[in-house]
């Protein structure tokens, strides 16, 4: 099971993924044995289970960053430009960074500014002078903005959401490339939510496939948080 892929070690933890049948693409497994989570996560980050950032947002379990790279693996190609909506630890833009080099773009968006300057620090932490030039170049982008509005004006070939909507937003369904792929969880906190993969064509067609039942932070709003008087977790 998922739960049991706990371990003491980064490499520990991703063998443990693919002996558990989740990963299989060598590339990704390349990619996450790359990507320490010790960077991005504050407690226990070979825990296979959600961990605290603060703000009421998670850094996902292994084993759900895992199934979201499998799933998009056939996008995940040097020069993609790839969007991951609700970024929070930044771990993710950093697999997806490694896995579209050289050429590809990785955006970030994130609600909370002090998740977004801490996610950065994270990936300077993690990669270094590299993560330096990516950023400075732009093939890595921390935006603070609200995720259900994308990131307008561009087109993406891959489009990860990392926390729940009730309903796909349009505009991240019109800034999915034809071919693109997007890999979302959709459901209401007090309800049961789904993990759906929506994938065009080249020529625009759009087929949507219903995944497995999972339980994710909702994609909401700032203020409910700062109001809350809810602090990083460092």
């Amino acid at each position: 099971m998922a739960w049991r892929c706990s371990a003491a070690t980064n490499a520990g933890l991703v063998d443990n993924l693919v002996t558990a049948n989740i990963l299989s693409t060598p590339r990704i497994i390349a990619a996450m044995k790359a990507s320490d989570r010790a960077h991005y996560s504050p407690r226990r980050p070979y825990d296979d289970c959600p961990q605290s950032l603060g703000f009421g947002a998670t850094i996902s379990a292994p084993h759900m960053h895992a199934h979201a790279l499998e799933s998009l693996a056939p996008m995940l190609k040097p020069g993609a430009s790839v969007l991951d909506i609700g970024s929070g630890s930044g771990y993710l833009v950093a697999v997806f960074s490694r896995l579209v080099r050289p050429g590809g773009k990785v955006i970030g968006v994130e609600h909370i500014k002090e998740l977004n300057e801490a996610a950065e620090k994270r990936f300077v932490a993690d990669e270094g002078t590299v993560a330096k030039e990516l950023l400075q170049k732009g093939e890595v982008v921390f935006k603070t903005s609200d995720g259900r509005q994308g990131c307008p004006g561009e087109k993406f070939d891959v489009i990860h959401v990392g926390a729940a909507v009730p309903v796909v937003p349009e505009a991240l369904l019109e800034q999915l490339k034809a071919p693109g792929k997007m890999f979302i969880p959709v459901g209401d906190v007090h309800e049961d939510q789904y993990i759906y993969e929506y994938t065009k064509d080249a020529v625009g067609n759009l087929k949507r496939e219903r995944l497995f039942g999972v339980s994710y932070v909702p994609l909401g709003d700032v203020e409910y948080y700062y109001a809350r008087g809810m602090k990083l977790v460092e």
